[in-house]
């Protein structure tokens, strides 16, 4: 039985006894900081495998992480995922607010460095609450906007976007015209907090909708 080691943080390993796989998936997230980051990367995997597509892994280019300082550490991290960007065929990364009322700025780096590349985006998000909402309720904690017709602002001058988009409009967009879905979950109430990160049913649609756009491209 193959077994694929699921990520470079001591993430286990992954049972490769699964149907054959079509396509290489980058799976992008701030995952990594969770407290039980190898429990999540390795339950992605499991799911990523059982929809017919092979996960990447830091166990790929392990032997070049490293370096004399903290620096040299962190860009061998980086060119190490950039790597397994470019030997992936498309991109899943979870978008849910990390830290703030955005995506996880590494992240959202790899979906437009993906979307440079011609390669399909999808993302998901276990928030369901537009960018603009979370704009107003959590940045400005519902402070009163103006607007003249055409731009909302905010009471220290800053224009607001207000697409009904999930997130900033070019992840929205990215994902979009990549031929991608954003899909959004929404945990509430008791599962705030860590797992409002962790959760995985929207990620497992979003992987549905992966299926079914290379179905359809087959």
């Amino acid at each position: 039985m193959e077994k694929l080691d699921s990520g470079g943080t001591g993430c286990g390993e992954i049972d490769m006894s699964t149907p054959e796989t079509t396509h290489k998936v980058y799976l992008a997230g701030p995952d990594v900081f969770f407290r039980n980051a190898a429990a999540v990367m390795r339950r992605k995997g499991e799911l990523a495998l059982s929809y017919g597509f092979l996960p990447s892994s830091l166990a790929e280019d392990s032997g070049a992480l490293g370096g004399d300082t903290p620096f040299d550490f962190g860009m061998s991290i980086g060119v190490a995922n950039e790597k397994m960007m470019d030997s992936s065929d498309f991109i899943l990364a979870n978008l849910t607010p990390f830290r703030g009322i955005s995506a996880d700025i590494g992240t959202a780096f790899e979906v437009g460095y993906m979307r440079a590349q011609g390669k399909p985006c999808f993302g998901y998000t276990n928030s369901a609450r537009d960018y603009f909402t979370r704009l107003s309720d959590d940045f400005y904690a519902g402070s009163a906007f103006e607007s003249d017709g055409a731009l909302t602002r905010a009471a220290d001058g800053l224009m607001i976007e207000n697409h009904g988009m999930r997130d900033n409009l070019m992840l929205d967009t990215a994902i979009a015209k990549s031929g991608g879905r954003f899909v959004a979950g929404s945990v509430t109430g008791a599962a705030m907090g860590a797992q409002m990160l962790e959760d995985l049913t929207a990620f497992e649609e979003a992987l549905v909708a992966a299926r079914a756009f290379f179905d359809h491209a087959a």
